[in-house]
């Protein structure tokens, strides 16, 4: 209804347009920026865009698409086969070939690995042959392990970033702990890499909850939540319906769970929730409703609206305490 802005911070979780194409743009101009001034800052704005908005405008099976891509649903919204105005299938398709070239890049002495992704990088730093090979599982775990291949031994600086949404890490090399400074958001390993070398790094990746300004009035009293790069919401499908009636307490643990049988493999986040029950009669009362336990199961964002038609949500409503009976 509005591919505009309105006023400062009015960030509408319902009518959000949040366009695919508009997060391949940001994408885009992120990778530009990094590559102009090496500062890891820009791909956490990339890697949040691409692991969220922009993934999340293609279905799994790859035939449907948003144009748009709201943080809250009644269960109204659903993507299409095709629009009219047709730029984000091709767009997205686009970006989704193209993601080889937002791994790594390199500087003059120095290799850098921007994004976690398993598989082989073929490049040349300094005009000499470096392949390395990558094996990680991310961004469902935070292991990643790295085995260089340069031509012949060469002295070159490696660059691994650190993730904005990673507060602990780890990592080895050669089987030796190390732990080298931070410049830009990447830790720098200086020395001479032979064929063979191995690296390890390790992300913790805890669930975490995820705050907005105060002045965000629609997210005022709820709370997102986060694993890795990944933003999470509820589905009607694992939580039923009325979303709005749910809430997270403040202290209730969230655990995470792979579950190869969800959505093509996922890590879902699990939670002990309560759920507010309606009024018998009438719309208000001069007391606050009574909750029950409700046990929350949160799946990826980016891969919603991929079962049964329901309502889904990203922010959800604070609680205080713990879950109870």
């Amino acid at each position: 209804h509005n591919e505009g802005f309105t006023f400062d911070r009015d960030l509408p979780n319902e009518t959000a347009y949040c366009e695919t194409c508009a997060s391949v743009g940001l994408i885009m101009w992120a990778r530009r920026m990094h590559l102009r001034s090496g500062d890891g800052r820009y791909l956490d704005v990339l890697e949040r865009a691409l692991y969220n908005a922009a993934i999340a405008g293609m279905s799994l099976d790859g035939t449907r698409f948003f144009y748009e891509n709201p943080l809250a649903s009644l269960g109204g919204h659903h993507r299409q086969d095709w629009f009219g105005c047709s730029c984000c299938p091709p767009n997205i398709s686009r970006l989704l070939a193209s993601l080889g070239g937002y791994v790594a890049s390199t500087a003059p002495g120095a290799l850098s690995i921007d994004l976690i992704v398993g598989g082989t990088i073929a490049t040349a730093v300094d005009g000499a042959a470096v392949r390395v090979d990558v094996a990680t599982d991310h961004p469902w775990d935070g292991t990643v392990a790295l085995t260089l291949s340069p031509a012949s031994p060469q002295r070159f600086r490696l660059r691994l970033r650190i993730p904005a949404w990673c507060s602990s890490w780890r990592l080895r090399v050669g089987g030796a702990a190390v732990r080298p400074r931070l410049r830009g958001g990447y830790a720098e390993l200086l020395r001479t890499w032979k064929p063979g070398d191995r690296v390890e790094l390790v992300l913790d990746m805890p669930a975490r909850r995820v705050h907005a300004d105060p002045r965000v009035r629609q997210d005022a009293g709820r709370v997102a939540i986060a694993r890795g790069p990944l933003v999470y919401c509820l589905e009607a499908c694992d939580n039923g319906g009325d979303l709005d009636a749910v809430l997270l307490p403040d202290g209730a643990a969230i655990r995470p769970r792979r579950r190869p049988d969800l959505l093509g493999g996922v890590v879902a986040l699990h939670a002990a929730g309560r759920r507010e029950r309606p009024f018998a009669g009438g719309l208000y009362r001069d007391v606050p409703p009574e909750s029950g336990p409700a046990p929350l199961a949160f799946v990826p964002y980016c891969v919603w609206d991929n079962r049964r038609p329901g309502a889904m949500a990203v922010w959800v409503r604070r609680g205080q305490g713990r879950a109870g009976p």
